[in-house]
């Protein structure tokens, strides 16, 4: 084999009974490994040329989309006892169906003819309005009867002095001419005492002078007497006059006084009324809400409180009840470094418990068993968790959802993101870089492709 010597064994031995001879001998087994990896190798390079859905997980759980739609509990308004169930669990109520009765327990509300009582407490108390407008009334009838008797008591007052003021100017005149009478007199009482003193007049006729004399004298003095009495009655029509108005202020004040207190009194008797109407309105609600209803139409799902004369507060929960017609969405919550990753309107697939399924996250297409869904909305506020809500709804474009899905069904989100190729991705998570999402402006562009 060396060709060290002219002397050949070649065809004098065989080599295949060497195993060292065999094991030199290329197979070709080794042949299709080299193959294999090969082939191997050019998958791998164009399996990284491969398109990769970027996501990222979150857990959730089904729910309604509306609130009124949700599970809730009943409440009771008011305390009482129980003394009556017309349901049990897993009934099906409609709205307005009585659910349980209660009792009073305040004894202020025992009073089985309370609302009667209250209603002619409201009707005396109106007629006690009445009343006082009807005094009211009176007294504003009392003010003009005044009114018109001082006007015209001022009118004879004003005429009594005007015939005083006359009088006294009468009086005045009747004393200047009873002045000049007993001047005229004294003259000739004079004139007679000298005629008497001559011996031309007799002394009768002196002595008659001096009593005519005397007359007018008399005279002035009385008329001087009757213009002092007619001032006097000036004086007294005057205060007359003033006592009128004094004495019409007080009556005024009086009946002004008189009619305040009765509007007052009235005022109170309103408010009193109204009170009382307050009152028997809320004594009426509130016989109304012995009766517990059913505030939609759904299904009883637990009795919170049970059993027969047990009291409740105000405000207890009574019973918890399921609406029999909802919208269901997911509610998941995704922690705030994948916040900017979410928009409304991007897709969301789904893996519900109870529901097999294949999931190849990067490949949804490739997923079975899978359901799809779109952002409604988002919390613009972290939840107690520390976490963001998102509210996601059935996609319209996609299967339905299960129509045995319930309400409080957990559920596996996961949130598709951009399509990159898997080298990209690769390459991303080998340097920790955020993965790409969509903006507003590719997912209208999207929906219009799907239109």
């Amino acid at each position: 084999m060396l060709n060290i010597s002219k002397n050949s064994v070649k065809g004098q031995i065989n080599p295949f009974l060497f195993d060292s001879y065999r094991m030199t001998i290329p197979s070709d087994q080794s042949r299709k490994r080299v193959r294999t990896l090969l082939y191997i190798l050019l998958a791998g390079f164009v399996f990284l040329f491969l398109p990769w859905t970027q996501n990222f997980r979150s857990q959730g759980m089904v729910t309604a989309l509306k609130p009124e739609h949700r599970p809730q509990t009943i409440h009771s308004v008011i305390p009482g006892r129980i003394e009556r169930w017309y349901v049990q669990e897993g009934d099906f109520v409609q709205k307005g169906d009585t659910i349980l009765f209660i009792s009073e327990i305040k004894d202020q509300y025992m009073d089985p003819e309370l609302l009667e009582r209250t209603r002619l407490q409201v009707d005396a108390k109106e007629l006690s309005v009445r009343s006082y407008e009807e005094k009211i009334k009176a007294q504003e009838q009392q003010l003009q009867a005044l009114s018109q008797n001082n006007r015209l008591r001022k009118e004879q007052a004003q005429n009594k002095l005007q015939q005083a003021n006359l009088s006294v100017l009468s009086d005045s005149i009747m004393l200047e001419a009873e002045k000049v009478n007993l001047t005229v007199a004294e003259r000739q009482y004079e004139r007679m005492e000298t005629l008497y003193e001559e011996g031309l007049k007799s002394l009768t006729d002196l002595e008659a002078r001096r009593i005519k004399l005397q007359e007018s004298q008399a005279k002035k003095i009385s008329a001087e007497n009757k213009l002092l009495s007619s001032r006097n009655e000036v004086i007294s029509a005057t205060i007359e006059l003033n006592a009128i108005d004094n004495d019409f202020r007080d009556k005024l004040a009086k009946v002004n006084s008189d009619k305040f207190s009765a509007l007052s009194s009235q005022y109170d008797a309103e408010a009193t009324v109204n009170k009382l109407r307050n009152e028997l309105s809320n004594y009426t609600v509130r016989s109304g809400m012995y009766f517990v209803l059913a505030p939609q139409d759904g299904y009883i799902t637990k009795a919170i409180q049970v059993g027969l004369g047990e009291t409740i507060k105000e405000g207890a929960e009574i019973v918890s009840i399921m609406p029999q017609n909802y919208s269901l969405a997911v509610e998941m919550y995704i922690d705030p470094i994948d916040l900017p990753l979410v928009k409304v309107g991007n897709k969301i697939r789904f893996i519900f418990d109870g529901w097999p399924a294949i999931v190849f996250s990067g490949w949804p297409q490739l997923s079975n068993g899978t359901f799809g869904g779109r952002v409604y909305a988002i919390d613009n506020f972290t939840s107690t968790n520390n976490q963001y809500r998102l509210l996601v709804v059935p996609d319209p474009d996609e299967d339905p959802w299960p129509e045995a899905l319930r309400v409080g069904s957990g559920a596996d989100g996961i949130a598709l993101l951009n399509d990159v190729p898997v080298w990209y991705e690769i390459w991303r998570q080998m340097n920790g870089f955020p993965p790409d999402y969509y903006t507003l402006k590719e997912v209208r562009e999207m929906k219009n492709q799907q239109k």
